[in-house]
Parts: C-alpha cells; sequence; structure tokens
C-alpha cells in the first residue's frame, strides 16, 4: 500500500497549475539568534528560481546576507480536504544591481501587475530598483501536497 505522502504529492504540471493561481509566498529566514523569521511577498518564477523583490535593507535581507538558507510556502485551501501547497527549501541569492535586477525587476513587475506594457513594467521596475533587491531562491528541496487526492 503506497504511503499516503506519496498519494497526496502533486506532480510538476500539478504544481505548475497551482503557483499560477496564488499571488502571495510566505518567505522565511533565520533571524541572528536563529529564530525563524516569516513574512509574505509577491513573486514571480523564473527559469527554475523563485523570485520576490523586497527592500534591500528589510530584515528578511539581513538575515539572508548572514544565513543564505530560506524556505518559502505557497499554498490554498480553506478545509483539510481542499489543502494543497508547494514548500521549497533553497539558498537565496541577492540581487541587488545591474542589468541582472533590472530584468528580473521586470519578470516580477510583470507577474504581479497584468495589463502594464513594457514600457510601464520598464518605468516601475526602474523606479522600484533604487532601494528594492530581487531575491533568488534555487530549490534545493521540493516539498508538495494536494489533499484532494485524497478523496
Amino acid at each position: 500500500m503506497p504511503k499516503q505522502r506519496d498519494a497526496v504529492r502533486m506532480t510538476d504540471a500539478e504544481i505548475t497549475a497551482l503557483l499560477a493561481e496564488c499571488k502571495s509566498l510566505q518567505v522565511a529566514t533565520l533571524d541572528k539568534d536563529g529564530a525563524p523569521h516569516l513574512t509574505t511577498v509577491w513573486f514571480a518564477l523564473h527559469e527554475g528560481a523563485w523570485l520576490f523583490e523586497t527592500y534591500g535593507k528589510s530584515q528578511k535581507v539581513v538575515n539572508m546576507r548572514r544565513d543564505p538558507r530560506v524556505a518559502v510556502l505557497c499554498e490554498q485551501g480553506t478545509t483539510y480536504d481542499d489543502l494543497r501547497g508547494v514548500s521549497v527549501q533553497g539558498r537565496a541569492e541577492i540581487i541587488d544591481s545591474g542589468e541582472r535586477l533590472m530584468d528580473l525587476m521586470k519578470v516580477i513587475v510583470d507577474r504581479n501587475h497584468p495589463g502594464m506594457g513594457p514600457e510601464q513594467i520598464a518605468s516601475v521596475a526602474a523606479q522600484m530598483a533604487q532601494k528594492r533587491v530581487v531575491v533568488a531562491v534555487r530549490p534545493e528541496k521540493v516539498i508538495s501536497w494536494d489533499h484532494r487526492k485524497l478523496t
């Protein structure tokens, strides 16, 4: 008999579909004393990395500069039998300058502000990049679940 954990695991296609529906991502970093620091951000996926932007002086960035280990979580559901989500453990890369910052900022703006044209996306991204950084998380471990598969 298969384990229940295996029964609820999502396929890559199911994970992609869930992430297309999600707007928010929970981000966990480690404070100086090792305590978890949990926040919520908007995100985008790009070339295998989970991207989000945040202020360069935010506590989560301070934490990631000290210890790049990070966990992110995207989930949905309001009842137990409807819960589904994906949790990723990885290492954060902080992009804080240059053309790559602008390129990735545009990806995030485009995903989270639908309907903008390329010029408006570029303008918003340039404004955000003045005080913000992009964080790229490359997954090292992915855990997923879809309790709808239990019925």
